[in-house]
């Protein structure tokens, strides 16, 4: 899936964080605003990945858009790189086929035997704790 550039809307203002004096005259935060919903390349995908994709991403949508912020580094052009690695990211997460379900497995003999061995020998250790009782003479 390739998203044309014309899709992606780029704002750009002041990050607060690193960057000492600088962070107050260069605007190095990037949000990216992206509507998958109205996109070229999520229409081009056969259409049982398009609503897996959109379904996925509904959580994420503010007014059928995606925004995406980033403002961790001191460089525009590094906040640009990884508010893009995060809009991909949040796409492959979404459009990913669900993990095959797990199938209900029974524990082996052995497995069931070296268990029950473990409580009996961790319960023999901690019944040794006890208070020591006696004559005490």
């Amino acid at each position: 899936m390739v998203i044309p550039a014309g899709e992606l809307l780029e704002r750009f203002s002041r990050a607060s964080g690193p960057g000492g004096q600088g962070v107050n005259t260069t605007d190095s935060r990037v949000q990216l605003t992206y509507r998958p919903a109205s996109s070229i390349a999520v229409a081009e995908l056969r259409e049982s990945v398009r609503d897996r994709l959109l379904r996925g991403l509904e959580p994420h949508l503010v007014a059928d858009q995606l925004v995406v912020v980033a403002s961790e580094h001191r460089a525009q052009r590094q906040n640009r790189i990884a508010a893009r690695e995060r809009l991909i990211y949040l796409l492959r997460s979404a459009a990913a086929p669900p993990p095959p379900q797990r199938r209900a497995t029974k524990p082996t003999r052995g497995s069931q035997r070296r268990r029950l061995e473990g409580k009996r020998l961790r319960s023999q250790v901690k019944s040794g704790r006890g208070r020591v009782t006696g004559d005490g003479g």
